[in-house]
């Protein structure tokens, strides 16, 4: 730095200041700093200044199943962010007990991350707790966490507009593919989505039929299962509401090889959707984690900040996997 100061006939100050993107530096002067640099081939060291600053320049992002699809568009669209503002990420993979006992017994994060990102998990009490210790601002995407800024899209009104469509369509006999017995307290979404889905049936006047609600595993596979095992039923479904996308593909994969008409539509509008023209409920996923991580910024930049709350839209996007129930019964002969 003494070198680049001395060639650019500045201070050592001022060229910290230049190199750190910080204001009140004269554009001819922070021109002459960045030239005297490069031809120096000189950068900031970031753990130098890491050190000066006594910030770590690091986001620690909490999510339970880091390989599925959701989350790791979260997580991309968080990272697109922190990237341009020359932010590391610390990614920690929570989907099981002895992982959160672990994670929450030696909390990694103390001393290592500026802010914390959370993606569709809730915690107890004494996780929060913890959580709160760390000092450092926390923002949730999927799910409200208190004391904690939120990205989010209503998952009760979402699903109940997936479910409607099916009801608006004719459809009685409607079925559901959850993971609701896969999913502990400590993710929500499962129960927000089936939550709707009785009570969506319940203001039709459709009456819960239990043996219709099939709870299977996350994934292709489980979707798969799950539908095969409505087919057997005496008296199938005609439509199915599937949890997420992914479930879906299951489902309508069955169908095919089963030769069977029923109904689906899923939930997220996953990139594969629309290959698959599968009626879905499209929310902005790689969009909540771009919103998150700048709400992350402000936090992390603004004295005082206070928590703040954006809910994201939904779409129904129809395409060709739902269509009125007498089509069906036509279709089925």
């Amino acid at each position: 730095m003494e070198d680049v100061a001395r060639l650019a006939g500045v201070s050592t100050a001022t060229v910290s200041r230049t190199l750190r993107g910080l204001p009140n530096v004269a554009d001819e002067t922070r021109d002459r700093v960045l030239q005297a640099a490069q031809s120096l081939s000189y950068v900031v060291s970031p753990f130098a200044s890491r050190l000066a600053t006594g910030r770590t320049h690091t986001v620690g992002v909490i999510v339970p199943y880091a390989s599925r699809w959701f989350f790791g568009q979260i997580v991309a669209g968080a990272e697109s962010v922190l990237r341009e503002h020359s932010l590391d990420l610390l990614l920690y993979n929570l989907g099981d007990i002895p992982a959160r006992q672990r994670f929450f017994g030696q909390l990694p994060l103390r001393r290592r991350v500026d802010a914390v990102l959370t993606v569709a998990m809730q915690f107890a009490d004494a996780e929060l707790s913890a959580l709160g210790s760390l000092g450092v601002p926390i923002v949730a995407v999927g799910h409200d966490v208190p004391g904690a800024g939120c990205v989010r899209i209503d998952d009760v009104a979402a699903a109940a507009t997936a479910v409607q469509h099916l009801v608006g369509l004719g459809h009685r006999r409607i079925g559901m593919i959850s993971t609701y017995n896969d999913q502990s307290m400590f993710l929500p979404v499962a129960h927000a989505r089936r939550r709707a889905y009785a009570e969506t049936l319940a203001k039709a006047g459709i009456p819960l039929s239990e043996d219709l609600v099939v709870s299977v595993p996350h994934g292709m596979n489980g979707g798969e299962q799950a539908m095969r095992r409505l087919l057997t039923l005496p008296e199938p479904p005609t439509a199915v509401f599937a949890e997420s996308d992914e479930l879906a593909f299951g489902a309508l994969s069955a169908l095919r090889r089963t030769g069977r008409h029923v109904s689906v539509i899923g939930f997220d509008d996953h990139e594969l959707s629309a290959l698959l023209d599968l009626t879905t409920v499209r929310q902005r996923v790689f969009e909540q984690g771009v919103l998150a991580a700048g709400m992350l910024r402000r936090a992390m930049t603004t004295s005082g900040w206070t928590p703040e709350e954006l809910l994201m839209p939904t779409t129904l996007v129809l395409r060709a996997s739902t269509w009125p129930v007498a089509v069906r019964t036509v279709d089925a002969g």
